[in-house]
């Protein structure tokens, strides 16, 4: 009987194991040694295993190189390169992306994890849905790995107005249906380049919140240093008046919106646990 339940376990995992086709990963890189190797390992933890891990080095000047090539070495599903010079998170991302051979994209930065079965359940999610934009909650932890007791959530539902007005999903929550949504390209902004991506993504579907912790973003020393609020808000700036490409009055509405939006989603949708 024993061996006819670890049978059917089996043929559980088998049916519970679709493939939903290849997941290309973008993960741009810089100056990342003490985090990347147990970024790659949480890649390779992944219950889906249809993948490709898309490195786009901008040009580290530590030991990020060595570190990525020792693993691409071992397994050809990890696929490597350097920017020929130093070009910011906009424009590495965007390397990456035309590398992309995948249906599915998804995004995970340097210091970033992911938890094991990340890719299974959001794929299943979209699929099952027919959903082409998705994200999904996540919770926070500090550079050595201390839980720092911040769950993030967000609204089911984020239409293309709602992501004007606040960011909502973190960049290693996100996925989408290259078939449905096609290449996405954003310009050279150096902040907010991640959200400049989810507002041409959102022209070609809403993005819907998956209910379900599945990573672990990392607050660095550099991103909890507190800075002064106009430069908070002033960065904004440039996501809509460049990227966006609107006229300065707009793009000025769009960054007061925008602060309101973030104080929403921190007041209610932040949780400290």
């Amino acid at each position: 009987m024993a061996r006819f339940r670890k049978i059917g376990r089996l043929s559980e995992s088998f049916i519970k194991m679709q493939d939903y086709g290849l997941v290309s990963i973008i993960t741009p890189a810089l100056d990342c040694e003490k985090f990347i190797s147990e970024t790659i390992k949480s890649v390779l933890a992944q219950t889906y295993q249809n993948w490709e891990l898309l490195i786009q080095n901008d040009c580290s000047t530590d030991n990020t190189d060595r570190i990525v090539r020792s693993f691409a070495e071992k397994d050809e599903r990890i696929k490597y390169e350097t920017n020929p010079v130093n070009a910011g998170a906009a424009v590495t991302r965007n390397a990456a992306l035309r590398r992309a051979k995948g249906r599915w994209i998804a995004f995970l930065d340097s210091d970033d994890l992911w938890l094991p079965e990340k890719l299974e359940r959001q794929l299943r999610f979209m699929s099952e849905n027919n959903y082409a934009f998705s994200y999904h909650e996540y919770t926070e932890i500090g550079e050595d790995n201390q839980k720092l007791g911040v769950y993030v959530s967000g609204i089911k539902k984020v239409s293309e107005f709602a992501m004007y007005a606040c960011c909502w999903p973190g960049c290693l929550s996100v996925m989408y249906d290259v078939d449905r949504v096609g290449l996405i390209q954003v310009a050279d902004v150096k902040k907010n380049n991640d959200t400049a991506m989810w507002l041409k993504v959102v022209k070609k579907s809403p993005c819907y919140l998956l209910n379900d912790n599945l990573a672990l973003y990392r607050r660095r020393k550099k991103s909890i240093t507190p800075k002064p609020l106009w430069k908070k808000i002033w960065a904004h700036y440039p996501l809509f008046r460049i990227a966006e490409q609107m006229n300065p009055l707009r793009a000025a509405f769009w960054v007061m919106l925008n602060v309101f939006g973030n104080g929403y989603k921190k007041l209610f949708y932040v949780k400290h646990v």
